[in-house]
Order: structure tokens, then C-alpha cells, then sequence
């Protein structure tokens, strides 16, 4: 009997340039050796999941690093090894992530011959000082030159990721930024807070960095969620919004604790109820067994609980308490009651018959807010 369709992550850790806010998993000037090596890795161990049964996939999500660097070839390489390997449904939802200055005609054509239908491109700013700041190697132009390629070849869902509370910014130049965007009419879009980690560029000088106060950039927030949903847009999760139906599919399975496996250096699994991740370091991941680099966790019920709520409460939509006691064998309420009964009061949750949420101003305090009920 066939298990419940999964999702598919894919990394590819490829840059042109590393960002100075940047702390995932990635590398710029990797020689077309390692390149080529990387791919065959790659496709190698997406081909470790092949069996007679296969796992049916109906997300899949290409990220970075900048997949979008890939050529139409390795592109090639790495999706038939997993059309070879898992049962990629009709529906399925196929995202990648994309940088202007990196998407020409051919590999969108290619891109979307092979099933891609979703693309976000990531555009942070539209003005140069804040773009300069940043390290990003692209412009306004190079941005809009790729959003329209795309749509020339065909896709017809496009998400744009932003940044707010970046060096130099203010709120109402954030403001300008989605205006911007929104004149485009983009499907989905994506404003992260800037955060700055440990071992990055901005990181080592923090002090120097012309940042926006606390109070700048809950205006810059709170402007956005004004903004866009008087543009139709739901605020579906606390960095994300789409307009009805285009919510990124594949990102739900994450927060609704829905089982996925990730392929590629340092990438994450939940899968059979066990999470495990491969390795970072890039000439064990060229010449390794997979077996030999991914490393499982034995995650307890309790911390599989946490996730849940953790996860769950990201969503505009909530948890669902009676599935969390389906799921975990105990209410969530036992023990928490005037904790919530506090934030409800003040308007930072809400509790509708099965369903707990934070509001829209809960959502944006919630690392508080959780840590209170966890």
C-alpha cells in the first residue's frame, strides 16, 4: 500500500558570491570539477532511495546556495535520477530558488520542460545602498529582467523573497521595495527579518552596521502586513504571504511536521518518524556512501511535540489540538491554561473551539511567546 506522499528537498550549494547575512550551507568559485562531482554525488544518492515500491513525491524543492546557477544539463542529471527514483505525482508543486543575474532563456525553457512551475527569486531590496550593503551581486534590473523570463517561459506561480531591517533601510524605503514588487503582480512573497549569525561577514562587525532601531522595524512589519493584505495577500506564515492557493506547499510539509527527505550537502530529513542529515563537508559528501554520511537522530515523542507546536505555530492557521493529542497522547492544554489565558487576553493568541493561533501581532513576538509555553 502506497504511504502518504512526501516532499522532496534538493540543495544545491553553488554562488556566484556568498552574502554578508549569509550562514547556510554554500560556496562561491567551485571549480566545474567539483561542480561535475557534486552532480554525479548528488544524483548518486537520490538513487539510493530507488526501490520497487517507490515513495511517492508531490513537492519538490531545488534550494541553496542558488540553484539557479545549475546548467540545463545538470539539471537534466539530477531530475531524472529522481524521476528514475521516486513517483513523482501529476500535481506535484516543483519549486526552485533563483538569483537574478543567473536564469538565461535555456535554462528556464529547461526548467520548465522538466516540470518546474514554481520559482522564488530573490530580490531583498530595490535600492542600491541597501543591495550594496547586503553583498547581493544583482540590481532592480537584473531583477525584473528575470521575472519576466520567467513568465515568458511559462511559469505561472512566481514568489519574490525580501528582507526588512537590513543596513541603511528605512520603512519607507522598505515600503518603495513592495510597491515595487506588488506592481509586478508576484504570487507569493516572502519578508524575512535580517538575522545576524554567528560566522558571517555582518556578524564579525555588527557594531559598525547602520541598522534600523527594534521600534523601525516592528513599523516595517506591521507596515507589510497592512500592505499586503489590502493587496489580496494572506498572511499565511510569519514570513510569508500568497495570494489564495499559491502558499509554497512544499514549506507546509515543514511546518505541519509532514515527512520529507532532503538530498545534497547538509541537507535534512523527516522521514518514518526518524530525522537525520548529511554531512557539510563537501569532499566527504564527493566521496562518500551515503550511509556513511547521514547521521540519524532518535527524536523522542517529547520532542517530536515540541517540533509540532514549534512548527505549527508559525502558521497563521494553527495547531489543531486534537491532533496534537491524537499524535502525543496528552492535551496540550494540561498545564498551559493561564499561560494562554494571559496571551489570549491581550490579543497575541487565539482559541477557536480546536484550533490555537497567534494573532497577526502574536506572530511577530512569538520566539517570546513560545518560549513561555515550551
Amino acid at each position: 500500500m502506497k504511504t502518504k506522499p512526501i516532499g522532496l528537498y534538493v540543495h544545491i550549494p553553488f554562488c556566484l558570491k556568498k552574502c554578508n547575512y549569509c550562514d547556510f550551507c554554500s560556496f562561491a568559485g567551485i571549480s566545474e570539477e567539483e561542480r561535475a562531482g557534486y552532480v554525479d554525488a548528488l544524483a548518486r544518492e537520490i538513487r539510493g532511495y530507488k526501490r520497487e515500491d517507490k515513495l511517492s513525491v508531490d513537492t519538490i524543492f531545488f534550494g541553496g546556495g542558488t540553484p539557479s546557477l545549475l546548467t540545463a544539463l545538470e539539471f537534466d542529471i539530477i531530475v531524472k535520477a529522481i524521476r528514475e527514483s521516486f513517483d513523482v505525482l501529476p500535481d506535484t508543486e516543483f519549486s526552485i530558488e533563483a538569483n537574478p543575474k543567473t536564469l538565461t532563456r535555456e535554462k528556464m525553457l529547461a526548467f520548465v520542460s522538466h516540470g518546474v512551475n514554481r520559482i522564488s527569486i530573490g530580490l531583498q531590496t530595490i535600492h542600491e545602498n541597501e543591495r550594496l550593503s547586503l553583498g547581493r551581486v544583482h540590481n532592480f534590473d537584473d531583477f525584473k529582467a528575470s521575472y519576466a523570463l520567467a513568465r515568458e517561459c511559462g511559469i505561472s506561480s512566481i514568489g519574490v523573497d525580501l528582507m526588512y531591517g537590513i543596513p541603511e533601510q528605512s520603512v519607507e524605503s522598505f515600503k518603495e521595495t513592495l510597491l515595487a514588487v506588488l506592481a509586478l503582480k508576484p504570487q507569493h512573497i516572502s519578508c524575512y527579518g535580517l538575522i545576524i549569525e554567528e560566522g558571517t561577514p555582518f556578524y564579525n562587525k555588527s557594531s559598525q552596521l547602520a541598522l534600523p532601531s527594534e521600534d523601525q522595524e516592528c513599523d516595517m512589519y506591521e507596515m507589510a502586513l497592512e500592505l499586503l493584505s489590502g493587496s489580496g495577500f494572506s498572511h499565511y506564515e510569519i514570513s510569508n504571504y500568497a495570494l489564495r492557493g499559491f502558499e509554497s506547499r512544499h514549506n507546509l510539509k515543514y511546518w505541519r511536521l509532514q515527512e520529507y527527505v532532503g538530498v545534497g550537502l547538509a541537507a535534512h530529513s523527516f522521514f518514518n518518524g526518524v530525522r537525520s542529515y548529511n554531512t557539510d563537508n563537501m569532499s566527504v559528501y564527493l566521496s562518500g556512501n551515503p550511509k556513511e554520511y547521514s547521521v540519524k537522530d532518535n527524536i523522542s515523542t517529547d520532542e517530536l511535540a515540541y517540533d509540532f507546536i514549534m512548527l505549527g505555530l508559525r502558521l497563521r492557521e494553527g495547531i489543531s489540538l486534537a491532533e496534537y493529542k491524537e499524535r502525543f497522547g496528552y492535551d496540550f492544554l494540561d498545564g498551559r491554561r493561564d499561560i494562554l489565558n494571559k496571551y489570549i487576553s491581550s490579543g497575541y493568541m487565539s482559541l477557536n473551539g480546536d484550533c490555537l493561533s497567534l494573532t497577526d501581532k502574536g506572530l511577530y513576538v512569538s520566539n517570546t511567546i513560545l518560549t513561555d509555553l515550551l
